[in-house]
């Protein structure tokens, strides 16, 4: 009998939270990023944010055999009551380790929520293994889960629309393509709804490594931190659909490849330095 998972809380495996875009022809650092966390060269490939997934399949087996995981195996879903299929469990059994491709995260939350499969994931994650998303798959990660709203700079108070994540990492907010698509505004807009969570903007080839309470980014881009805790004035409850946000004594991080972020303190953390 499957243990409970206390679905909401830190899991003690490792999260690999991809902007999109990530690079599977040069150095692919993100890739290797994810294979070199899988001990038995297994490896799933949820497809199931995508109306069309053909291809996926073929690009994900060919560029993580170039890394060192030779076993890429696909599960995707169309309908919900498949995610209770036995067969569908199976291709999760003995499986340390999940990578949910791009296409509509709410795809994903709908059609696996509070399902077998989406327990069975907790349980891998709870487990100890690793569970990594791009795109649509790194804005599923999170409790709240921003599904859509305009890529503009100024913010208006009735552009965005949310809604229940995976669950995998409690107290964040996740947007990807952030620099690409120019999406400050609409994460600053998620935030302002809800200061307790904290805003995490990941651009394209870019990926935040979670272990614990803290993490580490890796890849050629940034991560955007925005956290709204300190905020002492918006308009977001008053003012009409249309008009634009106004909000006072945000905090805004910026983390390259190599820095770190605890989650718990919602600082930067600082690496001693080294003499040479």
């Amino acid at each position: 009998m499957a243990k409970e998972t206390k679905v909401g809380k830190t899991g003690h495996g490792t999260l690999i939270i991809i902007g999109g875009h990530e690079d599977h022809d040069g150095e692919r650092v993100i890739l290797k990023e994810v294979a070199s966390r899988i001990k038995d060269g297994k490896l799933v490939l949820a497809t199931v944010a995508s109306h069309e997934p053909d291809g996926y399949l073929a690009k994900y087996r060919s560029s993580f055999a170039d890394v060192g995981v030779p076993d890429v195996t696909e599960l995707y879903i169309d309908e919900r009551d498949q995610a209770a299929m036995e067969e569908k469990l199976e291709s999760l059994r003995q499986v340390r380790a999940v990578f949910f491709s791009g296409g509509d995260q709410l795809r994903i939350t709908s059609l696996i929520g509070d399902t077998p499969i989406y327990r069975q994931i907790h349980d891998i994650f709870a487990g100890g293994g690793v569970i990594a998303g791009t795109s649509a798959g790194a804005s599923a990660m999170s409790e709240t889960m921003l599904v859509r709203g305009r890529n503009a700079s100024s913010f208006r108070i009735g552009d965005i629309s949310m809604a229940t994540g995976l669950g995998l990492l409690p107290n964040v907010i996740i947007d990807q393509h952030f620099a690409e698509r120019g999406r400050i505004g609409r994460l600053i807009g998620a935030v302002s709804q809800n200061p307790r969570v904290l805003g995490i903007g990941i651009d394209e080839d870019t990926a935040i490594v979670v272990q614990g309470h803290q993490f580490r980014v890796i890849g050629s881009g940034a991560v955007y931190l925005v956290d709204g805790g300190d905020v002492t004035h918006s308009n977001i409850a008053e003012a009409s659909p249309e008009e634009a946000l106004s909000i006072y004594d945000l905090r805004l991080h910026v983390l390259s490849s190599g820095d770190r972020f605890d989650l718990e303190t919602r600082r930067p953390v600082r690496e001693p330095h080294k003499e040479g």
